[in-house]
């Protein structure tokens, strides 16, 4: 993440309420699994989704074992977080669109295919929707 974006960040910090890749209360809002299906097409399927809400985007990728440390060297400077397994899972906090969903997903296309793995999909996770906000 550049030094802009990282600023952004933190001035948007105040506005927004604390939200954790970890969280246990986050719930899936829409998932794209169809590498035929665009993001935009996925992200307006789901009524769940709250476009200004930040959300967790979670990638689902299959990493090579003895990539993973590699993939996470790439992946953490810019925020990400990748929990390994069979599936390893990457996921960081940030608003989405249909144009970030695409670059992230093609990003972890690149990705895997030069650790000699395959992505998956990604999904998206925010807090349960509170009427009283």
């Amino acid at each position: 993440m550049s030094l802009l974006g990282r600023l952004r960040d933190m001035l948007r910090r105040d506005e927004e309420p604390a939200l954790s890749v970890d969280d246990p209360d986050l719930v899936v809002v829409v998932e794209a699994f169809d590498i035929a299906e665009a993001d935009s097409a996925a992200l307006a399927r789901s009524p769940q989704w709250r476009a200004d809400e930040p959300a967790v985007l979670r990638h689902h990728v299959r990493i090579p074992a003895d990539q993973v440390e590699r993939a996470r060297e790439l992946l953490t400077p810019d925020g990400w977080v990748l929990v390994a397994g069979e599936i390893a899972l990457i996921s960081r906090v940030q608003k989405l669109d249909a144009l970030h969903c695409a670059q992230e997903r093609s990003r972890m296309a690149s990705l895997a295919q030069r650790l000699g793995g395959e992505a998956l999909g990604w999904d998206a996770l925010q807090k349960p929707h509170d009427p009283a906000r």
